[in-house]
């Protein structure tokens, strides 16, 4: 199976194991236009490879996802078409992982944050290193926690706890993960991707119908829920992009993060 990816996502293969990695380690994966749209679209072409079994999911380096490239999301101030691109994608992240038959285990080896906390979250079974954390700052930069936040973290955490970090953009570090339900457990960061690999090991080795069908009628009730809520959010994402509040936000943002 050949894979028609960009450079800032891999896929490694290794019997019916295929190890996704988001790979742009030098800006602690944070993701552009590239990067994104390989989001999009990997899944697919995974679903496609006919000996595959189980996906994990990782991060190249030390963080798992820094969330949006600031390049990429200033860019979003005087560009309304890859603005608008970018929403049609950030749907589509969501709507494949949802949709994808084989289980995901997301091997969280750092920082998670933005769309990196919303596609850590979606996957199956979510493994957090103890040095991990995860975060959705999108309302301290003036927008709606669109992607995927705002619209599902309500199904798996207790609505006050979402509100509270959502509403603050504060680090949710790895036991409260765990406690919240945005992850399965924790694992020292060094049997990270050993632990990853045990355990896809053991799907892999389970009745493939069988596995396929629990994981799509267990994600029946996420996509259901998620119809309006997920919609309504992106909109309401789009209106925030282009408000004078977000782009003063981001240019502070920038500022701060030029003079380190």
């Amino acid at each position: 199976m050949r894979y028609d990816l960009p450079a800032a996502l891999t896929v490694e293969c290794d019997g019916p194991i295929r190890t996704v990695v988001l790979n742009r380690p030098a800006e602690l994966n944070a993701v552009d236009a590239a990067l994104h749209w390989a989001l999009a679209n990997v899944w697919r072409q995974l679903a496609a490879d006919r000996e595959a079994r189980v996906v994990i999911l990782t991060g190249a380096g030390r963080a798992f996802s820094a969330g949006g490239d600031l390049d990429w999301i200033t860019s979003f101030l005087d560009d309304s078409a890859a603005r608008d691109e970018s929403i049609r994608e950030g749907a589509q992240i969501v709507e494949e992982l949802l949709r994808f038959p084989l289980p995901v285990i997301a091997a969280v080896n750092g920082a998670a944050v933005g769309l990196g906390a919303s596609v850590a979250a979606l996957c199956d079974v979510v493994l957090i290193s103890e040095q991990a954390y995860l975060a959705d700052p999108h309302v301290a930069v003036g927008l709606v926690a669109g992607d995927g936040g705002a619209a599902f973290w309500p199904l798996l955490t207790p609505i006050l706890r979402s509100r509270e970090y959502l509403f603050t953009g504060d680090r949710i570090d790895a036991a409260t993960a765990v406690q919240l339900g945005l992850a399965t457990r924790i694992v020292p960061p060094e049997q990270l991707l050993g632990e990853a690999r045990l355990l896809a090991e053991r799907l892999a080795a389970q009745p493939v119908e069988a596995l396929r069908n629990t994981k799509r009628v267990v994600n029946m009730y996420l996509s259901q829920a998620l119809g309006g809520p997920l919609q309504a959010g992106f909109a309401a994402e789009v209106v925030t992009m282009r408000s004078t509040e977000h782009r003063d936000r981001l240019s502070a943002l920038r500022q701060r993060a030029t003079r380190r």
